[in-house]
């Protein structure tokens, strides 16, 4: 998938271009991507911002491996409930036939023609007899349908012992990526504060949300979008919380998917699965609520809302925020 560099929809308003190519370049800078030309930043600067874009990459694999770890927990509790129902059945099943057996072995304690010969009604004991086959008859089956139930428990329990060994490499894989994560941004705190004032405040400049753009005739793809752009744009100024999906926290991965979830449509959970969840346009023709990822492993996401600008949650520090869409290089272009 091809990326597109500082690549602008046709609905771009281009008599505001000098101050957004301004927000561009301290957006640009703050998540470690300069335009052509500029000089380089500080060292422990360009370190914090490659520490980012490093968390951002491991908060999504977290997010895929616990929305993995959620799967497969609802999935365990089913089979756990269909084996309890299985184990309820055969019980059933068991004492049914015990009480057959006990009823064979009542009535057919003797050798059947001597039975019949010492027997004082032996029209009674020929009914007894055809009783006796048909309890017979029916205990073999009802016994052919115990052992198949058995075979199926057995399955389910392997299924069961699958899955929650599954479960347990998903949880280990949550935990590892989730140390991951804290350890990078840990490291970046540290070298934010030991920088230099200027240096830590220009930072913390880049970092604030800018003001509304003009959105003026930005027409959304249709209802279902134009509802994800609404709850998008409530969003704008709370917190960015890795692995937080709304709605006081967010990611940027789950504030487009509980964006789209006040629309009542369902995404991924992953800017990578979210890259895939729909279908593939190209920039120029971008519309209020399609999705764009970026990089080239897609590990962030936003949503576009028109006239050149998305919706997106930036890194830890910078809140949900209005960005030019030029602002990192696009992966993928996507309209749920």
């Amino acid at each position: 998938m091809g990326s597109h560099r500082r690549l602008v929809p046709s609905g771009f308003d281009r008599g505001a271009r000098g101050a957004a190519l301004c927000v561009l370049a301290a957006a640009a800078a703050a998540l470690g991507v300069l335009p052509a030309g500029a000089a380089p930043q500080d060292d422990r600067r360009a370190e914090v911002n490659r520490l980012y874009a490093e968390a951002e990459h491991a908060t999504e694999s977290y997010n895929r491996a616990d929305e993995r770890a959620d799967l497969l927990h609802d999935e365990v509790d089913g089979v756990r409930d269909r084996i309890a129902r299985q184990q309820d059945r055969i019980n059933a099943m068991r004492d049914a036939l015990g009480s057959l057996a006990v009823a064979q072995y009542r009535s057919g304690g003797l050798d059947p023609s001597l039975a019949l010969m010492f027997s004082d009604d032996p029209d009674e004991y020929l009914d007894k007899a055809a009783a006796i086959d048909r309890i017979s008859a029916r205990q073999a089956g009802e016994l052919a349908e115990l052992q198949t139930a058995l075979r199926v428990l057995a399955q389910d329990r392997v299924e069961a012992t699958r899955k929650l060994s599954e479960l347990d490499r998903s949880r280990q894989a949550v935990a590892r990526h989730k140390r991951t994560v804290e350890r990078k941004l840990a490291r970046a705190r540290q070298l934010l504060n030991a920088m230099p004032d200027e240096d830590r405040a220009a930072h913390d400049r880049a970092s604030r949300s800018p003001r509304t753009p003009d959105l003026t005739g930005a027409v959304p793809s249709s209802g279902r979008a134009a509802a994800a752009v609404a709850a998008a744009r409530s969003a704008v100024g709370r917190p960015y919380v890795w692995g937080a999906s709304g709605p006081a926290t967010f990611d940027c991965s789950g504030l487009t998917q509980w964006s789209y979830a006040q629309a009542g449509v369902g995404l991924p959970r992953t800017s990578q699965a979210q890259a895939h969840a729909g279908r593939r346009v190209p920039l120029a023709q971008a519309q209020p609520g399609d999705l764009v990822t970026y990089r080239d492993d897609a590990s962030h996401v936003g949503m576009y809302v028109g006239n050149g600008q998305v919706i997106h949650a930036p890194y830890p520090g910078a809140p949900v925020r209005y960005d030019p869409v030029g602002m990192m290089p696009v992966s993928a272009v996507t309209r749920p």
